[in-house]
């Protein structure tokens, strides 16, 4: 492997871990934004989340690749990347994009939250509108970073981002909780968080820019047309892999309120059940995480090129990342399911919609595996039909969502979210194995070690919970939870190394790996 080679698998590692330790930090405050504001102020954030975090995935994956891909370009005709050829029309362009959907979520912002059912957004979209400006420079300077092979810019400006965003959200939800304040200032204070995290970013990616110098002439012609079908494509196609869950809430979002008070609730009443249910929002978000980060990380070697030269090795590599990322995913959802009760007394202090949650979980299965399948998709070219089927799949949403929730309320929102997930999941699923007819994923499945896996951890999560009172407090929901999950994910990891399910090849990939080594060769 030359050194380039070592230098590209160690920056892709190097974004996998920031993205983990980013989204981490996404899901883990929004248990106190919920403790402190309640279920309407979880409503109210998470009807504008979706818009923010679209913003951060263009910021972040769209955009960044797209133009880390047109540096490459530019370099492999022998060109530097200077700033009246590069930055300045990339900057121009990315300006255009961005300000025209800034300018209409602006403008329309009052026509938004009616839609959604709550003309008191208002104020929220016009300041989110502001904070899609801030895309072009994070964009642009992290795509450049990207083309000249250095990935930290990117990492260390995306966990820096977050954790003013983080800092910012949980100050504003003890500033409305003490002072009594509107609750709306939640989302208000959200889309102005992500204004402040995006500055900080551009000025961390400022000071790695100032160790690089940039050319300022070029004579050579700016290829416009280029550059815009590129970012069109790239910028926003391949952004969608990383939109599958938001634009699942995005649809929710509008749909969702005017929905409950079909089937009969008051619109306070509407905003809290809709509250209740976004309480699983974070679990599915580190679910997924867990389930698929690890698997992406082997993603960046797979394309066209690498499938002909070495086409054994090329299968391995795709179905070790499936396997990886099916078991633990299963693991996770399995997991959530059985100690929701608990889990739910621990993060949010009661029980409500306990069981519209556990039906929520099946979410992190469908989505790790969909977005581990859409990823290796997008690697081997097939970007528009896996965008196609992710747009499919939130229409059905949104379609059940229309039809489920004025019969069945809440429920039927989380039953149309694991519709429109399945359909995703197994579609990409069947795609991918269209392109790659050697796949055989269910053969490479043990389903024997994975049955007496979950059968253990199941098992004993049921004997430990014999032993719980019957009234549990946040104090004992917390030990519970922590027990089962550091004993309950070690021994269902142990059975399934035990049983060979993982290969060596895998298990490495894992945290840990010298110690389930050991576990792999005991036998």
């Amino acid at each position: 492997m030359t050194s380039e080679s070592k230098g590209l698998l160690r920056g892709a590692f190097l974004l996998t871990i920031a993205g983990m330790l980013s989204k981490i930090l996404s899901a883990g405050y929004r248990v106190p934004l919920q403790n402190f504001t309640g279920d309407v102020g979880f409503y109210i954030y998470q009807q504008i989340y979706p818009l923010l975090g679209m913003a951060l995935v263009l910021s972040l994956y769209g955009f960044p690749s797209a133009i880390s891909n047109i540096a490459a370009e530019v370099k492999r005709k022998q060109q530097k990347l200077t700033l009246n050829h590069f930055y300045l029309p990339i900057l121009l362009i990315l300006f255009f994009m961005v300000g025209i959907i800034a300018s209409l979520l602006f403008v329309f912002s009052g026509n938004v939250a009616t839609w959604v059912g709550d003309p008191n957004l208002t104020r929220a979209y016009k300041i989110v509108a502001v904070s899609f400006l801030v895309i072009p420079f994070t964009s642009l300077l992290r795509g450049a970073s990207q083309g000249h092979l250095q990935m930290k810019p990117t990492a260390y400006s995306q966990v820096g981002e977050q954790v003013v965003r983080v800092f910012m959200i949980i100050l504003v939800a003890l500033y409305v909780n003490a002072q009594g304040v509107s609750m709306y200032r939640i989302g208000e204070g959200a889309a102005i968080a992500s204004i402040f995290g995006g500055v900080v970013a551009i000025f961390i990616l400022l000071i790695f820019m100032k160790r690089q110098e940039v050319p300022r002439i070029s004579n050579e012609r700016i290829p416009w047309r280029y550059y815009i079908q590129t970012l069109l494509l790239l910028g926003f196609v391949a952004a969608l892999n990383h939109m599958v869950l938001l634009l699942f809430q995005f649809g929710d979002a509008f749909t969702l309120i005017p929905a409950l008070q079909e089937y009969g609730l008051l619109p306070r009443e509407a905003m809290e059940e809709k509250g209740v249910l976004d309480r699983g929002q974070p679990l599915i978000q580190l679910g997924t995480v867990l389930g698929s980060s690890f698997a992406l990380a082997m993603i960046p070697s797979i394309s066209k090129s690498k499938l002909k030269e070495n086409p054994i090795e090329f299968y391995q590599k795709v179905r070790s990342s499936l396997a990886i990322s099916f078991y633990l995913a299963f693991s996770a959802t399995a997991g959530l399911i059985a100690i929701m009760p608990e889990a739910n007394i621990l993060l949010y202090q009661d029980l409500k919609g306990t069981v519209d949650l556990r039906i929520l979980m099946l979410a992190i299965l469908l989505s790790a595996i969909g977005i581990t399948c859409a990823t290796i998709l997008q690697g081997l070219g097939y970007m528009k039909r896996t965008a196609l089927l992710i747009l499919v799949a939130v229409m059905l949403n949104w379609i059940g969502n229309e039809w489920l929730v004025p019969i069945y309320g809440i429920t039927g929102s989380a039953i149309s979210t694991v519709i429109g997930l399945a359909f995703f999941s197994c579609f990409v699923l069947l795609e991918l194995k269209r392109k790659l007819p050697n796949l055989q994923f269910a053969r490479y499945i043990n389903w024997r070690a994975l049955f007496l896996a979950t059968s253990a951890m199941l098992l004993y999560i049921f004997v430990i919970k014999q032993f719980l009172p019957a009234e549990l407090s946040r104090a004992g929901a917390l030990f519970f939870v922590g027990i089962i999950a550091s004993t309950g994910a070690c021994m269902y990891i142990f059975i399934l190394i035990r049983g060979k399910a993982l290969k060596r090849s895998e298990i490495m990939m894992l945290p840990f790996s010298r110690l389930l080594m050991r576990i792999y060769k005991e036998r």
